[in-house]
């Protein structure tokens, strides 16, 4: 058998220091989850290493084959242009090297199953489930698609007992997370959580927090960082590439 794919996470970068440790941190959550998989960090801009580092690395080792895993919540511009741009450009340095990008990450079961078990560290219990509104908060994108699919999120999550779950976005797109806090107040919604639908810490997440707290949202839960949830969800997405690799290999064979 030959060996499986190198997995290398792909994420955003920001000048926080708090972005990078906390991609690091469920990097290594996935690495004890699956022993003996190789998994590499790049980040698109801001923080080293940058992806093409890390693929002539890879390809320096011997490693012709790996799995690209954007650590992205939708498809938005990132996915459809900067990553595959960036994998594009260091594929025609390194020969021989075959990449595959697999899904980013969202929407998934076990992304609201992070989200439900960041409120239950911020406070809130099942007993405060329908009395409770929740603020799905996400970075934001001028993308339609993506601005879709956080609206159908908190749609469905509205069926699984909270009083109300309305989407926020922190750029390019309204309503505010103080917005929605505060049509959540107006409703009559007694506690209102704000839900940072974001992976790490970095300037947009902390423009959550604020309009959180301005508007008087009773709960702050944390990012959705290095839950176990998302680690095994990037374990489920790796998986699911790795596999249309090997189908696609006998297909061709």
């Amino acid at each position: 058998m030959p060996p499986a794919p190198a997995l290398l996470v792909i994420a955003h970068g920001s000048r926080d220091p708090r972005h990078a440790a906390t991609v690091h941190a469920l990097t290594r959550r996935v690495r004890a989850l699956r022993p003996g998989l190789r998994v590499e960090t790049a980040f698109l801009d801001l923080c080293a290493p940058r992806v093409e580092q890390v693929l002539s690395a890879l390809h320096a080792d011997g490693v012709r084959d790996v799995v690209a895993l954007p650590l992205l919540l939708t498809r938005a511009f990132h996915a459809k242009a900067d990553v595959p741009a960036v994998l594009s450009e260091a594929q025609a340095r390194l020969p021989g090297q075959r990449v595959r990008v697999a899904d980013v990450l969202g929407p998934s079961p076990l992304l609201t199953a992070a989200l439900e078990r960041r409120l239950a560290e911020a406070g809130i219990t099942a007993a405060d489930r329908a009395a409770t509104g929740v603020v799905l908060a996400s970075a934001g994108s001028s993308d339609p698609e993506a601005i879709a699919v956080i609206a159908e999120i908190a749609r469905e999550w509205r069926h699984t007992g909270w009083c109300a779950v309305r989407p926020a976005f922190a750029s390019a797109a309204l309503p505010r997370t103080e917005d929605a806090v505060r049509a959540l107040r107006a409703e009559g919604v007694r506690r209102v959580a704000v839900a940072p639908y974001v992976i790490a810490p970095g300037r947009l997440p902390d423009r959550i927090a604020a309009g959180a707290a301005e508007a008087g949202a009773d709960v702050l839960a944390g990012v959705l960082g290095s839950a176990p949830e998302v680690a095994r969800l990037l374990l489920a997405r790796y998986d699911g590439a790795a596999a249309a690799g090997v189908r696609a290999h006998a297909l061709s064979a």
